[in-house]
């Protein structure tokens, strides 16, 4: 068999000589040499996306790799690749380091410099522990890129402040709680979090009480997390903004770690500023939602907010998917034009505007008592269904007891019992957390025709200033009709007079009985006959009401004897 191995090392000198080495070995492949642990990691997630058999049997990591710690990526890789044995190349391989890389999930050491006998030892024993892992695995299941033994990380990032982020992060954990999947959610916006206040929670316990233990054990998380009523568990922003700054990137890291391996889903509100844990955090999401408004200032803040992940190695734009909140079908930003223009997916599902539905909640810091008939709240929930994060849009615990149940489970993970959503309910009832009780979809379906009545509703308010716009119209096209009747009245009486007929009579014999001829004049003068013809303008009908101002014209034509 041969044995891919795909080396790790950032120093070019040391990629070298470490490459020649690995030559040497019998029965050993050497991959192109990654220079950092962002270019690992998406190398791994390429090949993983294909085939667990496309992944390397080794990766071979230096010590010195950079911008994460060694000791931390070989943590990552160990979660997110399992199939993949990482060895640690390190100058001093005493037994502190050695306890350390164990623990963080390596499969060997080899001191620096290599020897050629002590590498291809270490190199062998990770190629038998990969191979057994595959035959365990099967070796034809395909995995998803990221996806590892612990639970799921879901980020959600606003592109600028106000655009929903805390709600639809709230919502959305909510809803997978709801299906029965054990939750945690996490405030990372660690300088003004609002979790706390959406969910009226009084807590004594936050985030940055866990950034200064390097071993966070499960009975240390107990202590920190809060037990919701809802059944989710919830890790807090600290109260005092300025303790926001204790929590790194590296305390990210091992807090997200510690909190998929005790929860299936892991849902993180990282605000809408960018810090250096909620980059790590984002980095290492199997998800990131980017939360924004269908208008030119958020989309751009969002734009902004791909090209800046995208300059600092965090995270692709195509790895981002974004959520338009307060959308309306007769907006002018639409969500294809939000995905042109940020680079990223757009998510199928648009959440309403719906400021009314949302304030009694917000107001009460009730969120988990918002409506179900909320179409916001519709929305989210067929979102999260969208994700994958719940079997069933709309899915929602039976009994509002139940939610009671969950928040005395532990942290640790009791045993829960779980029936399918939609099977046959137990027959014994009860409000446990093991009676679950489908929900008709349609009861959380986006409600269509959400503008229903809006074009009636713009019609009744324009239509007074269009029937005034074409009375006006019609009232100048009787005015120009009046002064055309009186010229023409006014030639046939000139023209009648000046070969000695009945100049009146003429004039008056085109104009209509509405228009009258009681204002016709004719005469001779200097051998011109003259006729002179007022007449009055009706109001919009002729024959009924007319203008107090009268029309005159008058013609003249050479007098024939």
């Amino acid at each position: 068999m041969t044995i891919r191995i795909l080396p790790a090392i950032g120093d070019p000198d040391t990629a070298r000589s470490i490459g020649g080495l690995l030559g040497q070995l019998p029965g050993v492949e050497p991959l192109p040499t990654v220079g950092d642990t962002t270019r690992l990691l998406d190398t791994l997630a390429v090949l993983a996306a294909a085939s667990i058999e496309e992944l390397p049997e080794v990766v071979l990591v230096h010590e010195r790799i950079g911008p994460v710690p060694a000791l931390e990526l070989i943590r990552e890789v160990a979660l997110r690749f399992p199939a993949t044995g990482v060895v640690l190349a390190a100058a001093d391989a005493g037994p502190a380091l050695y306890a350390a890389a164990m623990d963080s999930g390596a499969r060997g050491l080899v001191g620096m410099p290599l020897s050629y006998e002590e590498l291809g030892a270490r190199v062998q024993a990770a190629a038998q522990w990969a191979s057994g892992v595959r035959r365990h695995l099967g070796g034809t299941g395909d995995v998803l890129p990221g996806a590892g033994p612990g639970g799921r990380l879901i980020a959600v990032i606003g592109a600028k402040g106000g655009v929903g982020t805390t709600v639809t992060a709230v919502q959305l954990a909510l809803a997978a709680c709801a299906a029965g999947r054990e939750v945690a959610l996490v405030d990372m916006d660690l300088q003004s979090g609002d979790v706390a206040s959406y969910l009226d929670v009084q807590f004594r316990r936050s985030i940055a009480d866990l950034a200064g233990i390097n071993d966070i054990s499960p009975r240390v998380l107990q202590d920190a997390v809060f037990p919701h009523p809802t059944g989710l568990g919830l890790l807090l922003a600290p109260a005092e903004g300025e303790r926001g700054e204790e929590v790194g990137d590296l305390a990210a890291r091992q807090i997200a770690a510690a909190l998929r391996s005790r929860y299936e889903l892991v849902v993180v509100d990282c605000g809408t500023q960018i810090t250096a844990a909620g980059a790590a955090v984002v980095e290492t999401a199997d998800t990131a939602l980017l939360v924004t408004t269908p208008d030119v200032v958020s989309v751009r803040a969002a734009k902004r907010m791909v090209r800046l992940w995208d300059r600092l190695q965090i995270r692709k734009a195509e790895e981002t998917t974004t959520v338009v909140n307060r959308h309306t079908r007769t907006a002018e930003i639409q969500p294809s034009l939000v995905e042109r223009t940020t680079g990223t997916k757009t998510a199928r599902t648009t959440i309403p505007a719906g400021y009314k539905e949302l304030q009694a909640a917000v107001d009460s810091g009730r969120m988990q008592d918002l409506d179900a008939k909320s179409s916001v709240k519709g929305a989210l929930w067929t979102l999260a269904g969208e994700l994958g994060l719940a079997d069933a849009p709309g899915t929602r615990l039976a009994h509002g007891g139940a939610h009671a149940a969950h928040a005395d489970r532990s942290i640790a993970g009791a045993p829960r019992r779980r029936r399918a959503i939609g099977g046959p309910a137990p027959a014994t009832g009860g409000t446990g957390p093991d009676q679950l009780a489908p929900v008709p979809t349609s009861r959380f379906r986006r409600r269509g025709g959400g503008d229903r009545g809006q074009v009636a509703v713009e019609f009744a308010g324009v239509l007074p200033l269009i029937l005034v716009v074409l009375a006006v119209v019609w009232q100048c096209v009787l005015v120009g009709y009046t002064y055309s009747l009186a010229g023409n009245a006014a030639d046939k009486g000139a023209r009648a007079g000046a070969v000695g007929g009945d100049c009146a009579a003429a004039a008056q014999a085109d104009l209509p009985g509405a228009w009258g001829g009681d204002g016709i004049g004719c005469g001779e003068e200097n051998g011109v006959y003259r006729a002179t013809v007022s007449l009055d303008v009706p109001v919009l009908f002729p024959g009924a009401v007319s203008w107090p101002w009268q029309v005159e014209s008058s013609a003249g034509a050479a007098r024939e004897d």
